[in-house]
């Protein structure tokens, strides 16, 4: 199993470091770089030779909010394998739908609990790297036809 490549961006410091701590406790290697605003993202996202795997990202930040990097990062063809999870405390049906309609992979609301996170991730991780390991069967089958 190889690392996923994971992206955090999240304003609230505390936030960031409980996603860390809980990460450091789950079964799934990942490599994780961190951001606490959505310009900081969008600019290594065109100044990196290797995507990410996934991004988690915070939809209330300062200077660029999550909504706006979502948008962002939809638009552009050649970050379309990137999966995107949505972490935020506040929840709305509405939000949710039109966030998924918009090209979120996932939306996961941020636990009150600890154990939550860590299963919540776990979880989400598991479904991203399953996605991973498809994609390059995918990948691997095109090449030999």
């Amino acid at each position: 199993m190889m690392n996923i490549r994971l992206y955090l961006a999240d304003d609230d410091l505390d936030d960031r470091q409980l996603f860390m701590d809980a990460l450091t406790e789950i079964q799934i290697p990942t490599v994780v770089k961190q951001f606490d605003n959505g310009i900081d993202l969008m600019d290594d996202l065109f100044s990196s030779k290797t995507m990410p795997d996934v991004i988690f990202l915070d939809l209330y930040m300062p200077i660029m909010d999550g909504f706006e990097c979502l948008s962002d990062i939809r638009s552009f063809a050649k970050f379309s394998d990137i999966q995107i999870v949505v972490y935020s405390s506040i929840y709305r049906d509405r939000e949710v739908k039109q966030l998924k309609e918009d090209g979120a992979n996932q939306y996961l609301q941020k636990p009150p609990s600890y154990n939550e996170l860590k299963t919540l991730l776990y979880q989400s991780l598991q479904t991203i790297q399953h996605n991973i390991d498809e994609k390059e069967v995918i990948s691997k089958f095109k090449s030999l036809t």
